[in-house]
């Protein structure tokens, strides 16, 4: 781990703030119609869905996500089903909470939990998307263009920047992570997964140089 660390320059780690801060869209938290739970690596987003739900913002949740190759290891029986496991553990009742198991990729967490509300009689106008913080921007964009009659609202745990670092505990996949989710942010309008956002000029130089220095295990071929 020491050596990941040092191979990481401050200069860097400076960059790496920046695309944090622009991935999360700030969004003022209210009640909502549903709340999505996207499943990921991350853990800590069903535990802010649980937190989430308990303070009354939402009565039901969708926790969505098959397995792709980065989780098979953490979450053997899907995404979904580890999260849903984990809220109920942290008060969710059970009755609350739909499954979405089979979806691979962000296009298909909002599309197939939109047709699982739907099965469930529940045609919400307001959905508030729970994520990984680096997750918010790519999330909003993807539910705007997929499924733009609903307002979202995006939410994510409220971790500093190294807080975060800290708790995944390996800095440099934190930064292909980030690199990576904001190749997706301005390269999937044009494959039409996505609605266009403008990338500030020192977020997309933060980028740039960061796949320029080898922070490029998450990008797209």
């Amino acid at each position: 781990m020491s050596d990941i660390q040092q191979a990481i320059t401050e200069n860097q780690r400076r960059q790496a703030k920046l695309i944090w801060d622009f991935h999360q869209m700030g969004h003022t938290l209210r009640p909502v119609d549903v709340a999505i739970g996207l499943g990921s690596h991350d853990l800590g987003v069903a535990t802010h869905s649980a937190e989430l739900y308990r303070a009354g913002l939402f009565p039901a949740l969708v926790f969505t996500g098959g397995n792709i190759p980065t989780t098979a290891k953490v979450f053997p029986r899907g995404e979904a089903v580890h999260f849903r496991e984990h809220a109920i553990g942290l008060g969710v009742p059970a009755s609350s909470i739909l499954l979405e198991p089979n979806a691979a990729n962000t296009g298909q967490n909002i599309t197939l939990s939109r047709e699982v509300l739907a099965q469930g009689g529940i045609t919400p106008t307001s959905v508030l998307l729970v994520s990984k913080p680096y997750m918010e921007r790519r999330s909003f964009a993807t539910a705007r263009k997929v499924w733009p009659d609903v307002e979202i609202i995006c939410a994510s745990e409220p971790l500093e920047f190294d807080e975060y670092l800290k708790s995944i505990g390996d800095e440099k996949l934190v930064l292909d992570m980030l690199v990576g989710d904001l190749q997706r942010v301005i390269e999937y309008p044009n494959l039409g997964f996505a609605i266009e956002q403008e990338v500030p000029e020192d977020v997309r130089e933060a980028y740039e140089s960061l796949i320029q220095a080898g922070f490029t295990s998450r990008l797209i071929s």
